[in-house]
């Protein structure tokens, strides 16, 4: 059990590590981030609510508030890594391990808090 509880926190940490990072650049690094949505083909427009989106589901996933809150919140933190990292490799930028690793950790924080957290 000691082992389930350092990683549901350790992964839960560094999950919230890479989006507080991510949304950080969206909001005080936005001409860089509008690059690279534009070369990726995504509507500049998303910029901002994507990185309220990820703050307010990083609250959701440490605020433990309601279970069917916390599964969004997951539900989103995965398909958001999914996407950016296929989108990285089409694109052929070499950016995706970032993506990946927040698939691993949002994957590892998710089942592992089944069993750590009510």
């Amino acid at each position: 059990m000691k082992f389930i509880k350092i990683a549901y926190w350790l992964s839960t940490a560094l999950l919230t590590a890479i989006m507080c990072f991510s949304a950080y650049n969206y909001f005080f690094n936005n001409e860089m981030i509008r690059g690279f949505f534009e070369a990726m083909g995504y509507p500049t427009y998303l910029i901002y609510p994507m990185a309220i989106a990820k703050l307010l589901g990083l609250l959701a996933v440490w605020g433990n508030f309601s279970k069917w809150l916390r599964e969004w919140a997951y539900a989103g933190f995965f398909f958001n890594s999914v996407l950016a990292f296929f989108a990285h490799v089409m694109i052929g930028d070499g950016q995706q391990m970032g993506a990946f690793l927040a698939f691993i950790f949002v994957l590892t924080s998710y089942f592992t808090a089944k069993k750590v957290r009510p």
